[in-house]
């Protein structure tokens, strides 16, 4: 199975590489957004985008899942915040003329970045059976034919229903009452690919699977400690807050493979040091561990604690705490004093000293926060990995205090609204009550596939439609080939989009493509206009108004989609009032308030200033809603990813001006490339071990327990101060060499941070040869 690089006009031939940057943000931020924003949106519309963005009479920034401030500032956005709403708020459009123009089948051959770059979606287009292009179609007649095929199917199971982390929480409520309507909990969501790892690993160790912490607890830390995460390039925003936490006395540690720009030193542009100035020093401590060695470096702090409570007996751990709250104390130390201090470095690559200055940190700390990001979801033993950072703080007692706790940050806007919202394929019985005594219906109780199961499924021909709410599941998710493939064998394919992506040249039988309006953009509904709300990463709901005219008269809005699509599936005499959700979202609000945990009174909450922030036993009351009531201490192996000689253990990564599978420009700035993507970051001492030169061209193969050979062709290597042994390559082009079977145990995420992988010399390729 093998994947090249698009034919595009986009290509590599212009490629630039320059050493890595030791600073991020600054002046180059405003000057590499802002003039972006003013010749996409025109002068008026980028102000009064920008400028609404993230306040709290404004729209929610779809970019990441950060938190706001308390107060907030005038400029309330970072970086790619402004890109993302220059992608979405831009007045360039899809002409008609395009649909003639561009086969399904010729789309194929571009990039995503080709392909977004060509406008916002406008009109609804339907592609046949039989037929190598779309074509503009009604809504009426989208909707007639969605619903015939739906209503055609042997069972409500062969359909899924995706949904990606854009959503509001109104789109996500109606949307999965509409498929449990309809008789499925088929509802993969992105949330497979990312934070699932997270959400299971906490759910079973503290009850609930979600951020600990407020924004205000980074300021009140004396240690924070960011693991597998780059804020720098996927939550900018995260960078003032360390700052701030920083000048108030917090020491910081970034533990990652590969040096971050974000991680060293922030310029922050509100500021006159951060534009001209030398700005602020982060991280005190850089760990630059080896690829899944974050589970040893945690039992390997944690055995130096327990030598240090040895040494002075009660001095250390938080007995009052761990006998009150904890359970597992005992097999867990006993399993700590065990480890193999070999072992650890074996696994971390990192050297004593370097974890002695770690955990010397950590017991000179009272408050301790522990962040982390996909850098530890995608590896085969990442809910372990995260047990062990749960058992690392409950030691202390670092959680249910100020400035102390698990902080989980999450990728995608509103992803973990989703989730509260009722978006997973195992929603707990207690949810599905809840909806049965609200709506009066049996939802179905057996539990549905997620993103990788459905892909699976509808390989092997059991699931015969796909419903995707936004999103690109063919570019997020793994195995690339076998997911174009797979999709090619649906009877038919739907997605509501803002633009143009992969997924929409890797389709059904029949394909819809259903454009829909963007949080920027004012939403008129019968009852006048509307908002919604959303919940970023510390569990706090607020409200989101859209400011500027939509694009183009013909666009829906995610609810608008959702109410005509259940209204065309159930029929009109359906006893659910599809049609008054659509003319007033306060009803489906109302809803939400009766069905969803804590979210009672929602109407009122969500017209504060601010919303509200939903309840978290552990972090309001330390009380851990388990089955035993306490918080459970985990025991796990530690196992070492063995990699044979002349081999590399690759990760994925984003680049800067890069939004999940959306890519602003062919740039990234802190790791010094331009106008290119197609390159892989090799560290120099690897590189001279497997005689390969800088700036040489390889074919990139990953070797998996299937025998299949995954190969990724024409990649330009860079020699870059990674881990040794360790490879990074682009997501979501690598995403080919990740095996739709290698997932995390557990979470059944995929692992794309741990894939094994060898490098063969090869000519240099045609589309990056100069003309």
């Amino acid at each position: 199975m093998s994947s090249k690089p698009p034919v595009q006009n986009d290509s590599d031939a212009d490629m630039k590489v320059s050493r890595p940057l030791r600073s991020a943000v600054g002046l180059k931020s405003l000057t590499d957004s802002l003039p972006q924003a003013v010749a996409a949106m025109g002068p008026a519309r980028a102000a009064k985008t920008l400028l609404a963005m993230n306040q709290k009479d404004g729209f929610d920034c779809m970019s990441c899942a950060w938190p706001d401030p308390p107060d907030r500032k005038t400029a309330e956005f970072c970086e790619n915040g402004a890109k993302a709403v220059t992608w979405e708020a831009g007045l360039l459009t899809v002409p008609q003329d395009f649909w003639e123009a561009n086969s399904v089948s010729s789309m194929r051959d571009r990039s995503e970045y080709w392909l977004g770059q060509r406008g916002r979606l406008v009109d609804p287009v339907y592609k046949p059976a039989g037929s190598d292009h779309y074509q503009p179609i009604s809504w009426d007649n989208a909707f007639r034919i969605v619903a015939r095929e739906l209503n055609s199917l042997d069972s409500p199971d062969e359909a899924a229903f995706y949904t990606s982390g854009r959503t509001s929480n109104e789109t996500a409520f109606q949307y999965q009452l509409f498929a449990r309507a309809f008789g499925t909990n088929n509802l993969p969501d992105c949330s497979n690919m990312c934070h699932e790892s997270t959400g299971l690993a906490m759910g079973e160790t503290i009850g609930v699977g979600k951020c600990a912490v407020s924004y205000e607890d980074f300021a009140k830390s004396d240690l924070i400690i960011i693991m597998g995460q780059n804020p720098g390039t996927c939550h900018p925003r995260m960078l003032t807050a360390l700052e701030e936490a920083k000048q108030a006395g917090a020491s910081i540690v970034a533990v990652n493979p590969l040096p971050e720009a974000g991680l060293i030193n922030f310029k922050n542009p509100q500021k006159p040091r951060g534009l001209v100035g030398k700005g602020t020093d982060l991280a005190d401590q850089f760990l630059q561990i080896r690829l899944a060695g974050d589970m040893a470096l945690m039992q390997a702090v944690a055995k130096r604690v327990f030598a240090a409570e040895a040494a002075a007996p009660g001095a250390v751990l938080d007995h009052a705490f761990l006998e009150a709250s904890c359970q597992g104390l005992a097999d867990y130390q006993a399993h700590i004093e065990d480890v193999d201090d070999a072992a650890v470095l074996a696994a971390t690559g990192l050297r004593t000293a370097e974890i002695d200055e770690l955990a010397a940190r950590y017991l000179k700390a009272d408050k301790v926060i522990v962040t982390w990001a996909m850098g530890l979801t995608q590896h085969k033993r990442a809910v372990p990995t995260i047990k062990e950072i749960i058992n690392l703080l409950l030691l202390r007692g670092n959680i249910g205090k100020p400035g102390a706790g698990p902080s989980p940050i999450r990728g995608h806007s509103n992803v973990q609204g989703d989730r509260t919202m009722g978006i997973w394929e195992q929603m707990p019985p207690a949810f599905l009550d809840a909806l049965e005594k609200e709506f009066d219906f049996n939802p179905p109780r057996e539990n549905g596939v997620d993103a990788v199961q459905s892909i699976r499924a509808m390989r092997d021909g059991t699931l015969k439609v796909l419903f995707a709410m936004g999103g690109n599941l063919v570019g997020a998710i793994s195995d690339t080939a076998v997911a174009e493939a797979a999709l090619q064998k649906l009877k038919l394919s739907v997605q509501v989009s803002t633009k143009l992506n992969r997924s929409h040249a890797f389709v059904g039988e029949q394909a819809l493509i259903l454009p829909t309006m963007g949080r920027t953009e004012i939403d008129r509904q019968a009852s006048g206009e509307q908002f919604v709300t959303v919940e970023d990463t510390v569990c706090a709901v607020h409200a989101s108004h859209g400011k500027v005219e939509p694009v183009g008269p013909n666009l829906l809005s995610e609810m608008a989609i959702v109410s005509r699509l259940a209204r065309a599936v159930l029929g009109s005499g359906h006893p659910i009032d599809w049609a008054g959700f659509e003319a007033d979202y306060d009803t489906i609000r109302e809803h939400i308030g009766r069905v969803c945990k804590g979210c009672e009174d929602y109407n009122t909450k969500v017209r504060r200033p601010g919303g509200f922030v939903l309840p978290h036993p552990p972090r309001d009351s330390r009380t851990f809603p388990t089955p035993s009531g306490k918080a459970i201490f985990t025991v796990s192996e530690i196992e070492t990813v063995e990699v044979p000689e002349g081999r590399l253990l690759l990760q994925t990564v984003r680049a800067h001006d890069q939004f999940n599978t959306t890519m602003y420009t062919l740039n990234d700035r802190y790791r010094g490339v331009k106008k290119g993507r197609h390159v892989l970051f090799v560290n120099p001492d690897d590189l001279a071990g497997l005689g390969i030169a800088d700036g040489s061209y390889v074919d990139i193969h990953s070797e998996s327990p299937d025998g299949i050979d995954r190969v990724l062709r024409g990649q330009r290597i860079i020699s870059y101060p990674t881990a040794r042994g360790c490879v990074a390559a682009y997501f979501p082009e690598a995403n080919v060499l990740v095996s739709l079977d290698a997932t995390a145990d557990g979470s059944n995420t995929p692992v794309s941070k741990s894939v094994v992988v060898r490098l063969e010399q090869a000519p240099v390729p045609a589309y990056a040869a100069v003309p």
